[in-house]
């Protein structure tokens, strides 16, 4: 198979695209592609500084781009609120679920949540449901929720996403979020085909990749697992650009469909492919629960 490359991205002008966390890594890299080939593309940040200077930067590599700055902390469900009714566009065709944390010690989100899930996955819940009617109102439009490889180390129990601290485990807390990324994808790629609308529910993930995710190490240092981290890092992850592909072709490719997971074809990330999924990750009951949780849990229900 022929290899995929940014070059392939159809003509994308005409087109808004909202991507989060797009200030570095793989949101930056996913921004920045999709502003070369002629979309208007909001970067969603928390930090306003950190947000204006990846501005500043994606102008500087593509002079002609259409690109704004829109404040949104993932960690707050005011700011999701804030961000979505204040976007200021008339059409969304993409909306990219980018933004996440990895390998943070315990911790809660302004209202209250653990931190790895109310970030990575019910943050990004409230903003999907609030944007879904401007979705739903532009043809062929798709939401892209970032995964990763490491939903395989663990189920998502969203029973209690306020997580008791006495059994934490904060890379396993991470999996837990990205097992919850895929459970929402598959509900509201069920829920989106049984309206019959022309919007897409997919995902994706960067495979082995740099992908600027922000962690820290635990408060006795480094474990086994911070340290194996940044060994790949330094040795075998594929830069951020690379690691981006999979969420582009999720984004763009015509031959995508609905529920759709893309990932890494191979060892060189030549060309993004179906990927797998952990049994759990694709539940049918799994998925319902989460949504109606997150629903619960967010004050946000979506309408479909």
């Amino acid at each position: 198979m022929p290899a995929w490359t940014t070059r392939d991205i159809p003509d994308q002008r005409g087109r808004v695209a909202l991507v989060t966390g797009a200030n570095r890594g793989l949101g930056y890299f996913t921004a920045c592609e999709l502003a070369r080939r002629g979309a208007r593309v909001l970067l969603a940040c928390r930090s306003s500084s950190r947000g204006r200077e990846a501005l500043r930067r994606l102008r500087a590599e593509v002079p002609d781009a259409e690109v704004e700055y829109r404040s949104l902390d993932l960690a707050d469900l005011a700011s999701v609120r804030a961000c979505a009714e204040g976007l200021g566009v008339d059409r969304l065709d993409l909306l990219i679920n980018n933004a996440g944390v990895g390998g943070l010690p315990p911790g809660r989100t302004a209202d209250g949540f653990e931190t790895h899930l109310g970030i990575n996955h019910l943050g990004h819940f409230a903003l999907t449901g609030l944007l879904l009617p401007l979705l739903l109102a532009t043809p062929a439009s798709r939401v892209v929720t970032v995964s990763s490889v490491m939903h395989f180390a663990t189920g998502c129990g969203p029973a209690d996403p306020r997580n008791s601290p006495r059994f934490y485990q904060r890379w396993l807390a991470y999996g837990r979020s990205k097992t919850a990324n895929l459970l929402f994808t598959h509900e509201l790629a069920r829920r989106l085909s049984a309206v019959g609308t022309g919007t897409l529910a997919v995902a994706a993930h960067p495979g082995y990749a740099d992908t600027g995710l922000p962690r820290t190490v635990g408060p006795n240092g480094p474990d086994f697992i911070d340290r194996l981290l940044a060994l790949g890092s330094r040795f075998a992850a594929k830069p951020a650009e690379v690691g981006a592909l999979p969420t582009l072709y999720a984004a763009t490719h015509h031959g995508v469909r609905q529920g759709s997971y893309i990932g890494p074809g191979s060892l060189d990330h030549a060309r993004p492919i179906p990927a797998r999924r952990a049994p759990w990750a694709r539940d049918d009951r799994r998925a319902r629960v989460l949504w109606e949780e997150s629903e619960r849990l967010t004050g946000v229900r979506a309408g479909i």
